[in-house]
């Protein structure tokens, strides 16, 4: 078995499979599709599992970072191509992230100056609707990685404002879609940059990056959103001195996730790629809104649709 497994990484390379097989810690999402020779930051999946929607800076959009997309045909990712104007701009579009409820795109951009989040309705027909600014409760704020609950009630994203911090953790309530007063996550914020949250279940347990200059790495928090359960994400590349970031859970299978990262030494396309693997599994807890606690299990194998330059950083940290 120990000879075969190489074997197994090396085919699901050449037929584009987004995961290597069952035996595999993870796998590369849609090689040469979603992930390209080119970078990859955040990826975002349908709720329907038939549409992914992720930022890359390979050549064919409208300038930097673009957002694309591409469908499942056949069971593999196909067909991969840039959200039209006014989806994407001269400037960097952004951590796209589709709703839990399939009903919001949100991404950010910075079309305006700054980074700043934005949000499109999606249509039944998949279709998307025009994108509109979704702005902060306070002046002067650059925004981005933005993630609603599966309740639509709470807005998870990252700040930073004039000060010397970089990026932190912020939580707004929702009310019919306006965003109410952020409240930062302090005992998960520090003096490195906190972006590209999601939420893990619908208790409030999340996952996040934290990055200093080109390193990052992805963490996990239960739903008390204390210190002494945040914790990395257990995964074997995703180290301090590597590039691992952008974690989305897969909103047609919640038991896995997907990452961004330029550190798994195999399979890769290019630069910073699309990776699969198991959700963190986190343990019920009492005293937590119904419970976790980050007790995290070893990541298992997965299973997803069958599908050279210097690694590129996901701007701007």
């Amino acid at each position: 078995m120990r000879s075969a497994l190489p074997l197994l990484v090396l085919a699901a390379s050449l037929l584009c499979v987004p995961v290597a097989g069952a035996l595999n810690e993870y796998g590369i999402e849609g090689m040469g599709v979603v992930s390209s020779k080119a970078g990859e930051g955040r990826a975002s999946i349908s709720p329907d599992g038939q549409r992914i929607v992720f930022a890359s800076d390979r050549p064919g959009g409208a300038g930097g970072w673009d957002l694309w997309q591409a469908t499942l045909h056949d069971g593999r990712w196909q067909q991969p191509e840039p959200l039209q104007p006014p989806f994407n701009s001269a400037g960097d579009e952004l951590d796209p992230y589709m709703s839990r409820d399939g009903h919001w795109l949100l991404f950010a951009s910075d079309r305006e100056g700054r980074l700043a989040l934005f949000r499109a309705a999606i249509a039944a027909d998949g279709s998307f609707g025009q994108p509109e600014p979704w702005r902060a409760d306070g002046p002067g704020a650059v925004e981005r990685g933005p993630a609603l609950s599966a309740d639509g009630r709470q807005l998870l994203f990252a700040r930073k404002d004039g000060s010397s911090r970089g990026f932190d953790l912020y939580v707004a309530p929702l009310d019919n879609g306006r965003r109410g007063p952020a409240v930062a996550l302090q005992a998960l914020n520090s003096a490195a940059d906190e972006t590209d949250a999601d939420w893990l279940g619908n208790d409030g347990a999340v996952v996040f990056s934290r990055a200093t200059g080109d390193q990052a790495q992805v963490w996990v928090s239960d739903c008390a959103w204390t210190g002494t359960s945040l914790q990395p994400l257990t995964l074997s590349f995703n180290v301090a001195e590597g590039n691992t970031s952008a974690p989305v859970v897969d909103n047609a299978k919640p038991g896995e996730l997907l990452v961004a990262s330029s550190s798994a030494r195999a399979p890769r396309a290019g630069g910073s790629d699309v990776y699969r693997l198991r959700a963190p599994r986190l343990a019920a807890a009492p005293g937590c809104r119904p419970g976790t606690v980050a007790r995290q299990e070893p990541a298992g194998p997965v299973n997803a649709p069958a599908a050279s330059r210097a690694p590129a950083r996901i701007p701007p940290r």
